[in-house]
């Protein structure tokens, strides 16, 4: 069921974003930053956290999520630090999954000759 759940929430999520592409004329890049900052102004509200908690990584994987783990990760760190967290928590929390996109990307640009559109 948990599988369920995760493929429904992400798909939903996904939905939403490919709506975004074909029916606006919003850049990926727009959509990109919208969901990030939908993620953490969610968050803040305390609607993302019972999604994460229900959908799993169908909710916790995709932009919105990265803007959740932006969030909590600052606001853990606000808890533990001070003020200063606002700065330091939301990069040390999302850290692993920025290196491990850098990373892979590198090793995709090394690997695969990319081609401009006609």
């Amino acid at each position: 069921m948990d599988y369920i759940k995760a493929f429904l929430v992400g798909g939903i999520i996904c939905f939403i974003a490919q709506l975004l592409m074909d029916g606006t004329k919003l850049t990926p890049a727009h959509i990109l930053v919208s969901f990030v900052t939908s993620g953490v102004i969610l968050t803040a509200v305390g609607i993302y956290e019972p999604l994460v908690k229900f959908a799993g990584a169908g909710a916790s994987v995709p932009l919105l999520g990265f803007g959740y783990a932006l969030a909590k990760g600052a606001v853990e760190a606000v808890d533990k630090t001070g003020a200063i967290g606002i700065f330091t928590g939301g990069i040390t929390a999302t850290s692993g999954g920025v290196g491990a996109a850098i990373f892979f990307g590198y090793i995709m640009a090394v690997i695969f000759n990319p081609k401009t559109k006609k």
